[in-house]
């Protein structure tokens, strides 16, 4: 019988050296997986060449324990995370920056307003041949293609029913005499209210 106890301990540090063997295969596997891994990774989130190689270099000399302290330390946001952030903020921005503003009062306008309704400030003016509604500096009309300088040189037209009715009553104004603004006896009586 001890031929074939040592037949087995022979067999049985075969078995033993074979599992150890792929053991440490896998291990080997392992870390080196978590090297790439980590250098992958940190270069998504850097583009320090620097930082990327020391991420490594943690990993691979501290094995498990480095892969922890690398997961503690790595950046939050990988790069094209950061990239559609900052995307997504320029276009909020944007979105602000486009909002319409009354320029009198600075209160939120709509696009189809002539006149802020807050401050009375003109917004819009209307093209003289098609009747859309126009931005103040436009001196053409993108919709009738009608010039509007011309409209804004020519005069207006001033309504001369109101200006004889007000100088009609200067004239009789200062057509009466002292005397008749006084009183109608001249003493030293308090005028009659006009």
């Amino acid at each position: 019988m001890p031929v074939n106890l040592t037949l087995d301990l022979q067999q049985l540090t075969g078995v033993i050296i074979a599992v150890v063997a792929v053991l440490a295969a896998i291990l080997t596997a392992l870390w080196l997986a978590l090297i790439i891994w980590t250098f992958r990774d940190m270069r998504a989130r850097s583009r320090d060449v620097f930082a990327q190689v020391l991420a490594a270099l943690t990993v691979a000399v501290l094995n498990i324990p480095g892969f922890i302290v690398y997961l503690i330390l790595r950046p939050r946001e990988t790069l094209a995370e950061q990239y559609a952030r900052a995307l997504e903020e320029e276009a909020l921005l944007q979105e602000i920056e486009n909002r319409k503003v009354c320029p009198g009062c600075s209160h939120p306008t709509e696009d189809r307003w002539r006149l802020c309704p807050y401050c009375h400030t003109k917004l819009k003016k209307t093209c003289q041949n098609c009747g859309e509604l126009l931005d103040l500096p436009w001196k053409v009309c993108p919709f009738c293609e009608h010039s509007q300088v011309e409209a804004a040189r020519r005069p207006r037209r001033v309504k001369p029913q109101r200006e004889e009715d007000a100088f009609s009553l200067l004239d009789d104004i200062f057509a009466s005499e002292p005397s008749s603004l006084l009183g109608s006896s001249g003493d030293d009586e308090p005028p009659e209210s006009l």
